[in-house]
């Protein structure tokens, strides 16, 4: 997310009715994401940057009934789609910004974000923000669908050594922020990695 928050509205306002349309075959790489989160009947998630919602069915299907699951979001229109597609069924949607969630201190069990961290203003303090509404030894998943080189290739661009999902950059990002980070794969099929929250 930008610090424009206007801007980013309007980019992801644009796009909100033909997301899911433009990516249909993402349902099971989301849902194997979800898995490495290795959560419990009963824990509280949320998923930072939901987008449409695709995380939230399966968060659901992990925490059980008894769990809590969130989505928040920057764009009213993401959210808008995500109710549309019956996701609000599965999770209660937030409209928040990552950067300041109205969420207390160590209220969750893991955060979920897909997509986010290419779109963080000012990464270590958001990542901070991620690690303060997590209890101790919870977990962080970063995910995409698919891996950063499959990624620029879509996008007519080059990795370069500055992409904070490089793995010799994230690793020393997460540990500024409050996480440690204990699994990096990054293959044309997905993009994951996860990492637990220092005591």
């Amino acid at each position: 997310m930008s610090d424009d928050h206007t801007h980013v509205q309007e980019f992801f306002t644009a796009r909100a009715a033909g997301w899911d349309s433009r990516f249909p075959d993402d349902g099971p790489a989301y849902t194997a994401a979800v898995t490495g989160l290795g959560l419990r009947a009963g824990d509280r998630v949320l998923d930072a940057g939901c987008g449409t919602g695709r995380a939230l069915p399966p968060l659901r299907s992990a925490v059980g009934p008894s769990g809590v699951v969130l989505g928040a979001d920057l764009t009213p229109a993401m959210l808008a789609a995500a109710t549309r597609a019956g996701r609000d069924r599965h999770g209660r949607l937030l409209l928040a910004d990552v950067a300041a969630l109205p969420l207390r201190a160590g209220g969750l069990d893991a955060v979920f974000a897909a997509g986010l961290i290419a779109h963080l203003p000012r990464p270590t303090d958001n990542l901070r923000e991620l690690a303060r509404v997590v209890r101790p030894r919870g977990t962080l998943a970063l995910f995409h669908p698919i891996g950063r080189a499959a990624l620029a290739a879509r996008q007519g661009r080059q990795i370069t050594p500055h992409d904070l999902r490089d793995e010799a950059n994230l690793g020393p990002l997460l540990s500024r922020s409050g996480w440690r980070m204990t699994s990096y794969v990054d293959e044309d099929a997905r993009f994951l990695a996860l990492a637990v929250r220092e005591d």
